[in-house]
């Protein structure tokens, strides 16, 4: 298998979302609209084993860039910050006409799916958060935990970003995982050349060392928002997650008043990948109700 025979069915497309070109790899008909976001430096390639499996459910599925990230714009006069990444996924589905839609984010795309849906309630449906970042829990010692994590993340994605390699991208990759042999030669060449684009080399310094640090803690959803969020969610980990632990996931299914949790076994942080299977039975039927 690669990420061409992967994505079969699914179509890359670029939408100027606002002022900013965006690269959504997308397949599926209907009204029923999904938005997939990754973590912090990640592409589109990541959903490959997902778009058009979930579109073969009934759903219209666009996994995009972020703002900053893959292929799309990557501005240097704004902040990465919480703010800025809803403000894309908006104007991203305002581009496509799309009113409301879905949301199922993955570490930072979790967390800006989370902050979407706390500023633009009447446009996000469902939320699927995927062992995701920004949940930030009254208990000190689980904020300074999110704090360090945060600082964890920073540091080994600026290793495989400061004067990358193919070995670098691949540490990178496989700390990812559970199962390093998940990793394949064509990812790693895939993030090496997103890595070493000239738009790249010039915004993802500021989007690494922003997006996780202080400069985005205060955009954390707290107790207090998360029991504001009225949206249907699912709060979905893995068993061997190397970022948050599992607890703030279960701890944020309880707080929140329409949310449930859920575990993907055998699996790093990136399930949807890792366990593509088990990822598209779990959000699958989450997303279409069972039907």
């Amino acid at each position: 298998m690669s990420l061409w025979t992967d994505t079969l069915g699914a179509e890359v497309r670029y939408h100027l979302a606002g002022p900013w070109r965006t690269r959504a790899l997308e397949a599926g008909s209907g009204d029923d609209h999904v938005i997939m976001i990754g973590g912090i430096t990640g592409h589109i390639e990541g959903w490959s084993r997902n778009v058009a499996q979930l579109a073969e459910q009934g759903l219209n599925v666009h996994a995009i860039d972020a703002i900053g990230h893959g292929y799309t714009d990557k501005p240097t006069d704004r902040p990465y910050t919480a703010p800025l990444f809803a403000e894309h996924v908006i104007a991203f589905m305002d581009s496509l006409g799309i009113q409301r839609a879905h949301l199922v984010g993955q570490s930072l795309g979790g967390w800006i799916a989370l902050y979407t849906a706390k500023i633009h309630a009447e446009r996000v449906g469902k939320l699927v958060h995927v062992t995701g970042a920004g949940i930030l829990l009254d208990d000190e010692a689980r904020a300074q935990e999110s704090k360090q994590v945060g600082d964890t993340v920073s540091a080994v994605t600026k290793k495989a970003l400061d004067a990358p390699t193919l070995e670098s991208v691949r540490k990178r990759l496989e700390w990812l995982m559970y199962d390093p042999a998940t990793v394949t030669d064509e990812l790693v060449e895939t993030r090496y050349r997103i890595y070493t684009l000239p738009d790249s080399v010039a915004a993802m310094p500021r989007l690494v060392e922003e997006a996780p640090g202080e400069a985005n803690r205060p955009y954390m959803l707290t107790e207090s928002d998360l029991r504001s969020i009225q949206n249907e969610t699912l709060i979905l980990w893995s068993d061997h997650n190397p970022t948050t632990p599992p607890e703030v996931g279960r701890r944020a299914s309880e707080i929140m008043p329409n949310a449930a949790f859920d575990m993907i076994t055998d699996s790093g942080h990136w399930p949807m990948f890792e366990q593509p299977e088990q990822f598209n039975r779990i959000v699958g039927a989450f997303l279409t109700g069972g039907r």
